[in-house]
């Protein structure tokens, strides 16, 4: 069995009725996917990948950031395990994050995500545009197909 085909199947046990002891709400692939399936998770663990970084310097890092939202970013991978929180006896305190070994566990598949977004965003792009493009009188779910053509055929 492929890697895909197991890890569908082993998501599939959670989503059915008849889970042991697992509800859809607490599945253990949902409520982690949650985490690192958000806007800012992933920026931050690819960002702290190579070196522990400070609070500013992640912020500047990821532009778009509020610090509110960095913040709250921060805390949540550190209570999920993901990353550290290191405070320097200084004055002012300095406060360095880093990743765990759990957070750095995260790396390899994320570089298959990484690779497979830079792979494919011209077909993603390209099925955008198509969507985007399609009449508004015309139900999305008839808009198919790589080559942008409608399920009659019509471009």
């Amino acid at each position: 069995m492929s890697t895909a085909s197991s890890a569908i199947e082993r998501f599939s046990r959670f989503q059915t009725d008849d889970a042991q002891s697992v509800d859809a709400v607490h599945c253990p692939v949902r409520d982690v996917l949650d985490r690192i399936g958000d806007k800012w998770s992933i920026l931050m663990i690819m960002t702290l990948a190579t070196r522990s970084q400070r609070f500013s310097e992640l912020h500047r890092a990821v532009r778009d950031i509020s610090k509110r939202m960095l913040t709250q970013t921060l805390r949540d991978l550190e209570r999920d395990g993901l990353i550290t929180r290191h405070v320097f006896p200084t004055k002012p305190p300095s406060v360095e994050y880093r990743l765990t070994p759990l957070g750095q566990s995260l790396l390899d598949p994320m570089a298959g995500l990484i690779d497979w977004a830079d792979r494919r965003y011209s077909d993603i792009h390209d099925a955008r545009a198509r969507f985007d493009g399609a009449p508004r009188d015309v139900p999305r779910s008839v808009v198919r197909g790589s080559a942008g053509r409608f399920a009659d055929g019509a471009p």
